[in-house]
């Protein structure tokens, strides 16, 4: 499946050639963001992909500027920038896995090993570390952090989430504010309308994250927030090595969206039940998947 990165830096070129920009030019991510209706995140890789070519220079402590005039050809040379990006990003995580690569790496080791350029290697690093499974050590090298990497402590990670999530619902107090439901509606129904067949299979897992972490944020315990964003955290990898299914993520998006509804009515005793329902079904679905 195509993935959200290379499309959008391809397409913030196009932005840019048609609304004139010139050289010298200040681009930001909040602007992009907004007009391509995406979060901050994937603009921000995007841009970090294109300053790779001639198109954008990063400036410390400044951000982002054009470079020189967009064109069809600086398209293409991003497209070839964008080169496997993702195929590299899931061979690493893969090989994380599987215990085929250490704990603690370096740019270098994994620049030869993988016969990729530095530049590349440093780029998916960063992105790692964004995502919050790598961290960069004081001095030299990164560090994975710990992850699942087994079925049944997987099976056990959902376990957890159906004791948690639920019970986030029936805090007394719960409130989820409107702006926040409206985020998280929009960005279901931009699935539907056609981002499962843009997205990467990364972007689609923080989204689905993203959603239950503010679902849970509704509960006003940073306590819960904090134990489900660790456990997202951890069975990243896991997720990925899953095949997914377009059939069951739309059922999951349209659950997602029932969701808000019935949060947004204030009917979060049945939301809470509808919610256990849910990941009762994610579990066994993604269970099989990744036990494959």
């Amino acid at each position: 499946m195509p993935s959200l990165v290379p499309w959008l830096a391809e397409r913030i070129v196009e932005h840019l050639e048609r609304s004139g920009a010139e050289p010298g030019a200040h681009i930001t991510e909040q602007s992009l963001a907004d007009h391509f209706r995406v979060s901050r995140s994937p603009v921000r890789r995007a841009l970090a992909l294109l300053s790779e070519t001639r198109a954008i220079e990063r400036q410390p402590n400044r951000g982002y500027f054009i470079a020189q005039r967009p064109s069809a050809a600086a398209r293409v040379e991003v497209a070839a920038a964008a080169g496997d990006d993702d195929s590299l990003y899931y061979r690493i995580a893969e090989d994380r896995l599987s215990g085929r690569i250490p704990e603690r790496v370096t740019e270098m080791a994994l620049t030869r090993r993988y016969k990729a350029t530095r530049a590349h290697v440093r780029a998916l690093l960063e992105r790692m570390a964004k995502e919050g499974w790598l961290q960069r050590l004081p001095g030299h090298g990164w560090a994975f952090e710990p992850m699942l990497a087994s079925v049944e402590a997987y099976e056990k990670s959902f376990h957890f989430r159906s004791l948690i999530e639920p019970a986030a619902l029936r805090t007394a107090g719960y409130h989820l504010a409107p702006d926040a439901i409206a985020r998280l509606r929009q960005r279901q129904r931009d699935l539907l309308d056609g981002g499962l067949k843009r997205m990467s299979d990364a972007e689609v897992f923080e989204i689905g994250a993203t959603f239950h972490e503010v679902m849970v944020g509704g509960s006003g315990n940073p306590f819960l927030v904090d134990a489900i964003r660790r456990v997202n955290a951890l069975r990243r990898l896991l997720e990925y090595r899953a095949k997914r299914s377009r059939e069951k993520v739309v059922r999951q998006c349209t659950e997602h969206l029932k969701l808000l509804d019935l949060i947004e009515a204030g009917k979060l005793e049945q939301a809470a039940r509808m919610l256990e329902k849910h990941l009762v079904v994610a579990r066994k679905t993604k269970i099989a998947l990744v036990g494959d």
